[in-house]
């Protein structure tokens, strides 16, 4: 995993799936009940631990990928959040400077000590040859939870604010900027040896919101991590940017992009993968399907991008739905690679 983040093209490429760990698994299922709710079972380094190693059993990927949530983040802002069941995240909404400065990033090292715990037991847990991903929401998508109250709304409330008081709005990204910074480099100083950025939201923004309110800010913690984190490889995910892809490689120097599944597999090829290492990008839907769609596709993902530097992974998480057996297909194919191409045809 880290050779190819770093540039190295590889007879089969490394694999890793977000949202690896979760609630398709049945295993999974049977241990969040031990938890009364969602960012306890966060906070609880012995269930995220076990959480974290359970897809690792299974489907022996090339990483793991600390089990927590973006949303720990504003939580240890002080910004009220709750995970409700059949509701999703609901936060108490930031909407103005007066509220904004209620919250206070010198919480982080304190609130978030059991993620760190958590980071430092996988670091020993885990197989030597895989390597520890740690993440973190990128300023605008945190953003977005943090002013609308949820997920899933129109974003009416963040762009409002966002384009009739930007310098106002500025000063919420740049309290992100330095929180998210401080929280990655404590992932990394705990075990983490790669660093993940999710800018879910990053597809709602118009090309020039999306420099300002993306990429600009993303460079920041790049560069930050950079000073304080060395040689550690940064992934960033703008998902649903389309061609404001490549701008955000150029724009901020991370090491590698996720891709979603709406991203021509000959267009990332042709124009990404010469600047960065890519990552992607399998339809999460098709991954629930299975047959013989999943082989067609996850074959067509590794013919078209194993000539150059690459991770293999999905357009986006798995999906609670997903069969765990079309996840040990996908496996099979990518850890049998190339060989498995005989198999497909």
């Amino acid at each position: 995993m880290l050779r190819a983040l770093k540039g190295e093209v590889l007879k089969r490429p490394p694999f890793w799936l977000m949202r690896q760990a979760g609630r398709y698994l049945p295993e999974y299922r049977e241990l969040r009940k031990q938890s009364k709710n969602f960012l306890d079972f966060c906070y609880s380094p012995d269930l995220a631990v076990e959480a974290t190693l359970q897809p690792l059993r299974r489907y022996n990927m090339d990483a793991a990928i600390l089990f927590s949530d973006i949303l720990v983040l504003p939580d240890a802002l002080g910004q009220k959040v709750e995970f409700r069941e059949g509701e999703g995240p609901v936060l108490e909404p930031i909407r103005s400077i007066a509220e904004m400065n209620k919250l206070s990033a010198d919480r982080i090292e304190d609130h978030l000590a059991p993620v760190f715990e958590t980071i430092a037991r996988l670091a020993n847990e885990i197989p030597e040859q895989t390597a520890l991903i740690g993440f973190a929401g990128a300023p605008w998508t945190v953003a977005v939870y943090m002013v609308e109250g949820r997920g899933g709304t129109d974003c009416s409330q963040i762009r409002k604010w966002a384009d009739d008081a930007s310098d106002e709005f500025r000063e919420l990204i740049n309290l992100l900027v330095e929180a998210i910074a401080t929280y990655l480099t404590r992932q990394v100083e705990s075990g983490a040896e790669i660093i993940q950025l999710f800018d879910s939201w990053a597809g709602i923004l118009n090309e020039r919101q999306f420099h300002r309110w993306s990429i600009e800010p993303t460079r920041r913690i790049v560069d930050r991590l950079r000073e304080s984190c060395p040689g550690v490889p940064v992934i960033g995910f703008p998902r649903n940017v389309g061609p404001l892809a490549e701008p955000f490689v150029t724009g901020t120097g991370i090491d590698a992009i996720s891709l979603d599944q709406d991203t021509s597999l000959a267009w990332i090829a042709e124009t990404l993968q010469p600047k960065c290492t890519v990552q992607g990008n399998l339809d999460n839907q098709v991954l629930v399907e299975g047959g013989e769609a999943l082989d067609r596709e996850t074959m067509a993902i590794l013919k078209a991008l194993s000539k150059g530097p690459f991770v293999f992974n999905l357009g986006h998480g798995i999906l609670p739905t997903t069969p765990p057996e079309h996840v040990a297909r996908v496996a099979e194919l990518v850890l049998g690679w190339p060989a498995t191409a005989k198999e497909v045809r």
